[in-house]
């Protein structure tokens, strides 16, 4: 048997679900278990500045429900780095934020500022938790992030993702070019590699054939493939309950 890539199931579209109607449902914990049973490594879960997905409670639940990993995404700022120094989720990944944009936009600009990264990855590495950072497929950013300390890097697949999207299959094999050198020199320089960002059922096959990269986190296409597959079952049991 061939090596095995790890899965990060990222739920943080089913709250966004939840938080369309401000109420209680789908449960993103309900959403993390189920992931879990179903054989995911890992849960991944992005807490906001603004909580427009997951929130701390959903946090704190998962961790001590769930027996997968957990693996926080959140901005190098103080508010945060006291969230996870808290709650302690077993990998910490640190990732740029804008309020306004719809989800993460690039990679962590860790050589533009190597002295706030550097203190907020020994922080967190003081604390017990393993400290990954969501970076572009950069030989500068990787070499940023072996420089700050970093126990591994997630390589940002968008532009792979939208050149594949678009059927530009020129700009496919450039993007796919660029992630293979920055995984090949992350390993190198003793780092752990990862994937995401835009990954579906289409176009996951190409990354995951990188042989550096150990494990891939992706949310979106899990969750909508989940609202479409999931459907015939939820619409069966709504009318078993209703003609009782």
């Amino acid at each position: 048997m061939g090596r095995r890539i790890r899965l990060g199931v990222n739920i943080d579209h089913v709250a966004t679900v939840r938080n369309a109607r401000r109420t209680f449902e789908p449960d993103p914990v309900h959403a993390a278990v189920i992931a879990d049973l179903a054989g995911a490594d890992q849960i991944t879960l992005h807490v906001r500045e603004d909580r427009r997905h997951v929130n701390e409670r959903d946090l704190k639940l998962i961790k001590e429900l769930i027996h997968s990993r957990v693996n926080l995404e959140m901005a190098v700022t103080e508010e945060m780095l006291q969230i996870a120094t808290s709650v302690r989720p077993h990998q910490v990944t640190l990732v740029p934020e804008r309020r306004e944009e719809v989800t993460t936009e690039g990679g962590l600009d860790v050589k533009g500022q190597l002295e706030r990264v550097h203190a907020a990855v020994e922080r967190l590495k003081g604390a017990g938790i393993v400290v990954n950072l969501f970076i572009d497929p950069e030989e500068e950013q990787v070499r940023a992030a072996a420089e700050v300390g970093a126990d591994a890097v997630e390589l940002h697949t968008g532009r792979y993702a939208e050149a594949f999207a678009a059927g530009n299959e020129g700009e496919v094999q450039e993007e796919l070019e660029r992630l293979k050198r920055a995984a090949k020199l992350a390993k190198e320089l003793g780092l752990r590699v990862y994937a995401g960002h835009g990954l579906t059922y289409k176009n996951v096959k190409p990354i995951a054939e990188i042989p550096e990269i150990e494990e891939l986190n992706i949310g979106h296409s899990i969750v909508a493939n989940a609202v479409l597959l999931g459907l015939k079952e939820a619409v069966e049991k709504m009318i078993k309950l209703i003609n009782g």
